[in-house]
């Protein structure tokens, strides 16, 4: 169409003019990190497998999500899903449980029975595994997807780890953690029970090992210096709890202290409720200094159990101990106060913390243990070449995400290692804030809370507490996601732009630019939900 610009055009003529030579700046689409992507310990791609949820295909959700983690069913229970912290959907109304909806399609599969996809290949490779717990199982599950041989040691009796011995079963049923931990084995994982590793390299010479990832769990309780009598009754909390999985169940008597202000300790204190006891959890700060989850903390409280704060053990006896009352000081720490007062107590169960076995490490040249736990570089290495760690054994927060997050990171470097390549992680994308977003387009959705059990029974059997989203619960709250930072292809874009110059490329291939005819009004950046969009200055 050749017209002067000058004169009156007919509809739809406007594409003669080339709008484009106007431009000082121009749109183009992106892909940005959403937050909660950004958030994950594990390194899920947490809105790609939302985003097959929302659409109600649950297996390529579930594919997608285990790409990452093959433990959705667990982490569905387990996770304290910090990635909901960073959604922005909080600041509209409430964060999409995310949790939520992993859990659904964790026990989605297990009910339908999908299986996990096996290697396509073998490397030829045989990398040894000590420790069967998150760490452990999520290193070994993904060596085997590089097509690696595994041969994973563990020196208890059972799969699962800390997940087995240090999470009750109120909040892990076993079956389920049996469950995911056989799929992984069923990829052809080769499994010694029963079989600690004195030494590790010894260990890796007989078997012929390549390479070794060390995934120890901290299962030993610290103590405190606490004055005792002959008769006093004191346990370490992971002791408690490893004890439970037995058939001769502890006998912790009627009146139950539990000294402590951690995840463990709720959780010890709340088994003791369960088992007929009357615990009380005894700290030395207030409650908001206390470590534990606070819904954790919420949840004890509801079944009944007390809190003694600002308060220490200064000596045990046969049927108390003797409480010291703290006071804060200026800066907030606790000081003594010289008062004392005697509380009844039949049994008296240490939470303070818990180390790590290091005994297989003796001898290893070029290792370096600092506090307990041994220092690794960016790729998980030791200071020993082929020996890698993660998990509890390694300077970082100690729970199942972040062990999981642990055994993909040293898999990839070990797959790298292995084929004499580094494995050199994605350049990490700009992250879709808040302010990045266009909220006026999404509708209120207020979150799903998943059901409860009732209090009665929370205090007296070990039924599973939190129960799990129905399919119609689970579609819905996969799609109050908001995308953040990644075309879901609404159309805005190419409904408001006045220049024509948004060419759609069909289904599933998303948008272009036609910059002839863009001028750079910037009003598809300003009108995108979801922050796909952004402006870059033009080169003069």
């Amino acid at each position: 169409m050749e017209k002067p610009f000058a004169i009156t055009l007919d509809p739809g003529s406007s594409l003669a003019n080339h709008t484009g030579s106007w431009r000082t700046s121009r749109p183009v689409y992106l892909d940005r990190l959403p937050p909660c992507n950004k958030q994950c310990p594990a390194g899920e791609d947490i809105q790609g497998w939302l985003f097959h949820a929302e659409s109600g295909d649950y297996e390529s959700a579930w594919r997608h999500l285990t790409k990452d983690n093959p433990f959705p069913a667990i982490m569905g229970r387990v996770c304290y899903h910090t990635c909901e912290g960073a959604c922005n959907r909080g600041q509209l109304d409430a964060p999409v449980g995310i949790n939520s909806v992993e859990h659904f399609l964790g026990d989605e599969a297990l009910k339908r029975g999908w299986k996990l996809t096996p290697p396509t290949s073998e490397s030829g490779k045989h990398v040894l595994v000590v420790g069967a717990g998150p760490s452990g199982m999520s290193a070994a599950y993904h060596l085997r997807r590089f097509g690696h041989s595994v041969t994973l040691y563990e020196a208890g009796p059972l799969l699962g780890g800390m997940m087995r011995f240090g999470i009750p079963k109120y909040r892990l049923p076993r079956d389920i953690l049996e469950a995911e931990m056989q799929r992984v084995v069923d990829l052809g994982v080769t499994v010694k029970l029963n079989s600690k590793v004195d030494n590790i390299l010894k260990t890796m010479e007989e078997g012929k090992f390549d390479a070794a990832f060390l995934a120890v769990g901290a299962h030993i309780g610290k103590r405190a210096m606490i004055p005792a009598g002959d008769a006093a009754k004191i346990i370490d909390a992971i002791s408690l709890l490893r004890s439970m999985e037995g058939e001769d169940k502890p006998l912790l008597g009627r009146r139950v202290v539990v000294y402590g202000g951690g995840n463990t300790a709720i959780d010890v204190a709340r088994t003791a409720k369960r088992m007929g006891a009357e615990p009380l959890i005894v700290y030395r700060r207030t409650r908001e200094k206390m470590p534990a989850h606070d819904f954790e903390l919420e949840e004890a409280l509801q079944e009944g159990i007390m809190v003694k704060w600002l308060s220490t053990i200064k000596q045990a006896h046969e049927s108390s101990l003797t409480i010291e009352k703290m006071a804060l000081d200026s800066k907030g720490f606790p000081q003594p106060t010289g008062e004392f007062e005697t509380i009844e107590a039949d049994s008296l169960v240490l939470a303070l913390g818990q180390d790590v076995d290091l005994g297989l490490l003796e001898g290893v040249p070029g290792l370096k243990v600092t506090d307990g736990v041994v220092e690794v570089g960016p790729n998980m290495m030791t200071g020993h070449a082929g020996i890698f760690a993660g998990g509890d054994m390694v300077p970082a927060e100690r729970n199942v995400t972040v062990g999981i997050g642990h055994g993909k990171q040293a898999a990839r470097h070990i797959d790298g290692w292995l084929r004499g390549e580094e494995y050199v992680p994605p350049v990490q994308r700009e992250v879709a804030t808040f302010d990045k977003l266009n909220t006026w387009y999404y509708a209120d959705a207020p979150k799903t809370v998943r059901p409860m059990l009732d209090i009665i029974r929370r205090q007296s059997t070990f039924d599973e507490v939190q129960g799990a989203l129905d399919e119609n619960n689970a579609l819905f709250e996969a799609r109050r996601c908001l995308s953040c930072g990644n075309c879901f292809e609404c159309d805005n874009c190419y409904g408001v732009c006045p220049d024509n110059a948004v060419i759609k490329l069909g289904p599933g291939k998303r948008f272009q630019f036609n910059y002839d005819y863009c001028k750079g009004c910037g009003m598809c950046v300003a009108e995108c939900p979801c922050g796909a969009i952004k402006m870059e200055a033009e080169e003069i």
